[in-house]
């Protein structure tokens, strides 16, 4: 595979809603520049960047995929070239549009160097290119949009447009327009060049170049000026020359776009039919001439340290600098390992070079570095800055990460992603499902940035936690299909704890006579309550040796083993002091374990006394959706019990914070979605225990009680034993 120099490379997010058909553009353009030899279809499960098993059967991009297609640029029929234009490579990211795997998007798209934003052209605006757009701001990105799926139904140019300037500004201006409408749709007229470009439907994506239809004629002209205008109104020269000419000549209205794309003050907007392949190749066209290369975008922000704080370097993207990239993917490949998906930030890389991994101070050996076709993977001997690739087999090297000269160390910023907003206990059907369930899970974990595993040592079952229940149930299926793990999903247990209102004072006996040795122990202690968070206190009281120093710590543990199990309902007993002020003890009868069972049931006893109670998780919870939702979204959060902090509004959006219970949140994620048409996202931390309502105490112990009788009398039988 030739190895492409910095200015002959584009890095191009392909970001948008869902089912806006992104995949089916990258498929689409890599036919139209001949780099596979038919048009693949997402319907078919035949294109080159949604391959795995699951994105085919769901229809649906869940990874993202990297491909590339080589392009040149059109020769100029007036100017006969001298030589043939060189071939530039353009890198083609092709993100999920669902959002439950957006942070996959997010993650990804920090390796682009600009993005294209498709849009249903039926639809115009919806959440998810509002949330792109933003990651786009964040990573300080040019953009551009695709209004895709002209031939449809209810397409509507005008409307899809009105709805992106509406959202997005003025800048939003069109450089083509449609020729034809719905099924109708045949090809566009490029207002750079004033001409028309018609297309055969499911042809090579090659457009005919022919004069503008007189229909159309007196809109392309006002479009066009509109365009100029706004063109040259960052650029004094070119305003100059537009009112001393009227217009621009074409390679000044190329040169002017570019800047002003560059500067983030224009986001054109093209149009295609990706399923028929129409207006590919000027989108191909665009993306060469009017995009910038890696080394346009200058330099990369990074810092010293590997916590990302204190001084920033900024790092120029150029094959002069120390040789320095960025891992901003990790795919677990059952059959080829660990497969690190890459940005050459700065420097050359040569092929089988090792670097030093600055995250975690270990060399790596970067053997094979390859060029992904989608999944398919070609060899390249040295890749230049800004170029995107991929290399197998890394021992430490995980997403996020910089790798580099050892000499010039650097560190480039990850990508921030939320905390997940889903929780599910995830049960191994079977014991051997069990032991393979920790490797199966780590390898997932490293691919999967917005996952989280753990197990709760309370409830001690399996969480998983991530971005929604799609989310959630993909990894699932991933774990049977690669792994051969099976699990069910179940929601998680609340947490719920115990604790004690009032003071108590009680004694506990144990007295068992049998032939030979007997045991006996008496220990009276004293319960009082103390404040949230504090957790268990024993205090030794004992005078004049009632009770000899060496059995003290049995009684100690009698209770903390008795508080572990619960007395209401089987959840840990905290918040209290337990005082041991006296006790009787024997000579022979006396031991370790008669003091522990007196300890246990001194416990009982006090919280007969001490008016137990119940506790639950409270969590913070932050709510982001647009302003007309905040009446309903607060109306809602109170009726969980939540108690509103505040709320901020800014730029048509709109933050509630309340404290809400755990027990009420377990099906937020689902009803947040459908109130809010899926615009809604929130996050939640755990804040801190409070008291169960009283009603609602009585329920969760009744539903407990049952468990928590068996676990006693198990461990009745395990004392006695």
């Amino acid at each position: 595979m030739k190895s492409y120099n910095t200015e002959s490379i584009r890095n191009v997010g392909i970001v948008g809603h869902g089912d806006t058909g992104k995949t089916q553009l990258v498929s689409s353009l890599l036919f139209t520049a001949g780099m596979t030899p038919r048009l693949g279809k997402v319907t078919e499960g035949s294109t080159v960047t949604d391959w795995d098993d699951e994105e085919i059967a769901r229809k649906i991009t869940i990874n993202t995929a990297l491909a590339y297609a080589e392009w040149q640029a059109p020769a100029r029929a007036e100017k006969a070239p001298e030589k043939a234009p060189e071939k530039i490579k353009i890198n083609l990211l092709d993100t999920p549009g669902y959002s439950t795997f957006i942070n996959e998007t997010k993650s990804s798209l920090i390796a682009a160097d600009a993005s294209l934003i498709v849009v249903d052209a039926a639809a115009g605006v919806q959440v998810v290119t509002e949330k792109v757009w933003d990651y786009a701001t964040e990573y300080d990105q040019p953009r551009a949009f695709v209004l895709n799926w002209m031939d449809r139904e209810l397409a509507s140019f005008d409307r899809a447009l009105e709805s992106l300037q509406r959202v997005f500004g003025r800048g939003v201006v069109p450089i083509e327009l449609p020729i034809g409408s719905e099924k109708g749709f045949r090809g566009v007229v490029d207002m750079i060049a004033m001409k028309a470009l018609l297309y055969t439907p499911d042809g090579d994506g090659k457009g005919k170049i022919e004069e503008i239809p007189a229909a159309l004629a007196e809109d392309a002209k006002t479009a066009h000026e509109a365009l100029v205008e706004l063109v040259a109104e960052g650029d004094d020269a070119l305003m100059q020359e537009f009112f001393d000419e009227g217009t621009l000549p074409v390679d000044d209205l190329k040169k002017g776009l570019r800047e002003a794309v560059l500067a983030k003050r224009i986001f054109p907007v093209m149009l295609s039919s990706a399923l028929h392949n129409v207006g590919t190749d000027a989108i191909l066209n665009f993306l060469l001439e009017i995009f910038p290369s890696p080394a346009a975008r200058g330099k990369a922000s990074c810092h010293k340290t590997p916590d990302h704080k204190g001084e920033i370097i900024e790092r120029k993207i150029v094959d002069s600098e120390p040789v320095s990239i960025f891992a901003f993917k990790t795919v677990a490949d059952p059959f080829a390992g660990r497969i690190t998906y890459f940005k050459v930030m700065s420097g050359v890389l040569k092929n089988d070079a090792t670097l030093t991994n600055f995250n975690r101070n270990s060399l790596e050996r970067l053997q094979h570095t390859q060029v992904m076709q989608g999944k398919s993977a070609s060899e390249v001997n040295d890749l230049h800055a800004g170029d995107l690739a991929a290399v197998a087999k890394l021992k430490d090297t995980t997403t996020g990460e910089t790798l580099g000269d050892k000499n010039a160390p650097v560190y480039h910023l990850p990508a921030r992603i939320p905390e997940p907003s889903i929780t599910f206990a995830v049960e191994p059907k079977t014991r051997a499902d069990e032991d393979r369930i920790g490797t199966a899970i780590h390898k997932i974990l490293e691919e999967d940035l917005a996952l989280r595993f753990g197990r709760d040592p309370q409830t001690k079952e399996f969480l998983l936690s991530g971005a929604g229940q799609q989310h959630i149930e993909v990894v699932v299926a991933k774990l049977r299909k690669r792994y051969h793990v099976e699990m069910t999903l179940k929601p998680p247990k609340v947490p719920y704890r115990e604790t004690i209102r009032g003071k108590a004072d009680a004694e506990g006996k144990h007295k068992k006579q049998t032939g030979g040795h007997g045991q006996f122990g008496v220990c009276r202690i004293k319960l009082e309550p103390l404040p949230r968070g504090a957790g268990f206190e024993f205090v030794d009281d004992i005078f004049g040796g009632a009770i000899p120093k060496n059995w003290i710590p049995s009684v100690e543990k009698g209770i903390r083993d008795s508080a572990e199990r619960g007395f209401l309902a089987g959840f840990p007993v905290v918040d209290f002091r337990a005082s041991l002020y006296d006790g009787k003890y024997h000579d022979v009868d006396s031991s370790d374990m008669a003091f522990k069972i007196a300890g246990s049931l001194a416990f009982k006893e006090c919280m007969k006394q001490a008016r137990p109670a119940l506790l639950e998780p409270v969590m913070h919870v932050e709510v982001y959706a647009p302003d007309q939702y905040s009446g309903d979204l607060m109306g809602n959060l109170s009726s969980r019990r939540g108690r509103i902090s505040g709320s901020e509004s800014r730029a048509g959006g709109v933050t509630i914070k309340a404290q809400v219970p755990l027990a009420e949140m377990l099906s937020y994620a689902n009803e947040l979605t459908s109130m809010t048409q899926g615009r809604g996202t929130y996050s939640m931390e755990f804040s801190h225990y409070d008291f169960v309502p009283a009603e609602l105490a009585d329920k969760v112990i009744a539903a407990h009680k049952p468990h928590a009788v068996e676990e006693e009398t198990e461990a009745a039988h395990h004392h006695t034993a």
